[in-house]
């Protein structure tokens, strides 16, 4: 595959034009991460729809502060900026709403059966492939979405660390993946799920699609929430988008954050 970054980031560019989502594409070889980036061009003012992309991120974010390895010339690292004209309260919905975009996207890319572990990753076979992370103010009238895919990254050129819970498109397939064609299913299906969420929020249709992909429906799970554990079985999302979960007394919790981890 030729590595020149270029030459995909202008064939992605071809696809969104006249497209809502990357209509616009800013493009840099390397950035400390593409989330920090769509925030300042957020606060400059920056229209709805802007995708910052990136080659490498030396500074790329995970959940609760993690470190998201990114090395170039390999996967996709991104951020959508949003301005979406919904209630505060539902914006945290948003993630769920990526979730099933991106798992969509990923399965028509690559034809692979892509899982959603709540809140917001993706994974093959239980392992990682993907993750999405939103920031942002809204009160300032914006949202990002940060989106990290594995799309061409070897197992035997990951840290050692991520190895055994770390996976990638190519190492699914074994064959290597055109990044420009991972990203615009990507970006078509968020683009599709948003316009959708904006008329309906989170409706009945995308809850059941959730369920429908999440790993640990009707599974036993172990959620970490507040230096405390919780077991049960995962019985889906309510209305608002909170995590439901039954112990085994017939209990039912809601969780709205958390780390999950499925019980063997």
């Amino acid at each position: 595959m030729n590595r020149n970054p270029l030459n995909w980031v202008e064939e992605l560019r071809r696809a969104r034009q006249g497209k809502l989502i990357g209509r616009e594409i800013l493009f840099f070889e390397q950035v400390d991460s593409t989330n920090t980036v769509a925030q300042a061009q957020a606060l400059q003012g920056a229209p709805e729809g802007l995708v910052v992309l990136a080659d490498a991120q030396s500074q790329g974010k995970g959940r609760r502060g993690r470190n998201w390895v990114s090395p170039p010339g390999l996967n996709l690292y991104f951020s959508v900026l949003l301005r979406p004209a919904v209630a505060q309260e539902k914006i945290a919905l948003l993630t769920l709403m990526a979730g099933v975009a991106c798992a969509e996207g990923l399965r028509r890319a690559a034809d692979l059966e892509i899982k959603i572990k709540w809140p917001n990753d993706l994974l093959i076979r239980g392992k990682k492939v993907a993750g999405i992370l939103s920031e942002g103010e809204p009160t300032q009238g914006f949202i990002v979405l940060g989106i990290g895919v594995n799309v061409n990254w070897p197992i035997a050129e990951m840290p050692q660390e991520i190895r055994e819970t770390a996976t990638s498109l190519y190492a699914e397939k074994g064959g290597k993946f055109s990044r420009a064609m991972v990203g615009q299913e990507l970006l078509a299906e968020l683009e599709k799920e948003y316009l959708l969420f904006l008329g309906e929020g989170f409706s009945p249709r995308l809850r059941a699609r959730w369920e429908e992909l999440a790993a640990i429906t009707q599974r036993w799970v172990t959620i970490k929430f507040l230096d405390k554990e919780y077991e049960g079985k995962a019985l889906g999302l309510d209305e608002e988008g909170a995590l439901l979960v039954q112990n085994g007394q017939g209990n039912v919790r809601r969780f709205i954050a958390g780390e999950v981890s499925l019980r063997f």
